[in-house]
């Protein structure tokens, strides 16, 4: 279907919600992360897993963050696809992907620590946290780079918009291995690490406090997830889907602009990380040392029932 650009492109109402909601993102963003990163490397001197990731995660927030002005600015003025386009769109989208994924290694950290305590001292090192992220960042910038390239190469058009109703399969393969089947591995871990703790209730006021808290930390931390990133990730998929289907001009128009929006929304994330992976270093590992206590504790029960048995 021939779309004109005009018939496909956002209109200027966007462009003023953009510019009101990514000011305060952008000050907020690098306020609340430049905090994060001097508590982790200055404040928390021992070096954990979770403190190797939670710097990952705000070097990938504050790379994103970067992007923002120029996303602004070349996405009203119309700017075409160059060669700083396609530098900036790839920073943009390889921290996008790298703080999902990161989100979602911290998750897996996180089950083991909570659900094998014991077997976590081996299967768990600040120096193995540190060979994942390195490799992380490989592979995201090997394959958005590589993602981008073929873009440039099919798709002319405005820096930040696809103006193409040719359907994008690199759109498509993103939102599904990028984003839905890290969900589902968060979602699970999460929701067995909830399960863990509520089990753990009933102890002394403090460690239930604790317990709680860690609860809550784990529900909030899924929550922002899933609303900041299910929206965009879905906007693609009925963006292909539109485009697919060579649904009428309107329709594609009104699908570009939900998952403008929806990008608007997956962005404000740059300023909850900063906060909520904070404190779920704290209270994790107060948790965790808790309960290996605990299982340590019984370990030993056994032992010794064991050897009065014999």
């Amino acid at each position: 279907m021939n779309c004109s650009n005009s018939s496909i492109k956002v209109n200027e109402t966007f462009h003023r919600i953009q510019l009101i909601v990514y000011i305060p993102v952008f000050i907020l963003g690098v306020l609340f992360n430049a905090l994060a990163f001097w508590v982790f490397c200055c404040k928390l001197t021992k070096w954990t897993e979770t403190k190797v990731y939670m710097i990952n995660l705000v070097i990938a927030d504050c790379c994103l963050l970067f992007t923002l002005p120029f996303k602004v600015f070349f996405h009203r003025s119309g700017n075409p696809r160059d060669n700083l386009c396609f530098v900036l769109e790839s920073t943009y989208f390889i921290n996008r992907y790298a703080s999902i994924y990161i989100i979602t290694i911290t998750a897996i950290d996180r089950y083991i620590a909570i659900m094998c305590p014991l077997k976590s001292v081996t299967l768990r090192s600040p120096l193995k946290a540190a060979v994942i992220s390195g490799a992380l960042w490989i592979l995201m910038i090997s394959v958005v780079c590589l993602t981008k390239v073929l873009e440039k190469l099919e798709h002319d058009g405005i820096c930040f918009e696809k103006l193409s109703t040719e359907p994008s399969k690199g759109a498509l393969i993103f939102s599904i291995v990028g984003f839905f089947i890290p969900l589902i591995i968060l979602s699970f871990c999460s929701i067995q690490i909830i399960k863990k703790l509520v089990r753990m209730k009933n102890r002394k006021p403090h460690e239930e406090q604790l317990i709680q808290k860690a609860i809550y930390i784990v529900s909030a931390n899924m929550a922002v997830f899933i609303i900041c990133f299910l929206p965009v990730n879905t906007g693609h998929i009925i963006r292909f889907i539109v485009d697919a289907t060579s649904t009428n001009c309107s329709v594609i128009h009104r699908g570009n602009e939900f998952l403008h929006l929806a990008s608007i929304i997956a962005n404000t994330n740059c300023c909850l990380d900063a906060i909520c992976y904070y404190f779920v270093n704290q209270e994790f590992q107060e948790a965790s040392s808790m309960l290996a206590k605990t299982k340590s504790v019984k370990s030993m029960s056994a032992k010794t029932h064991l050897s009065i048995c014999h």
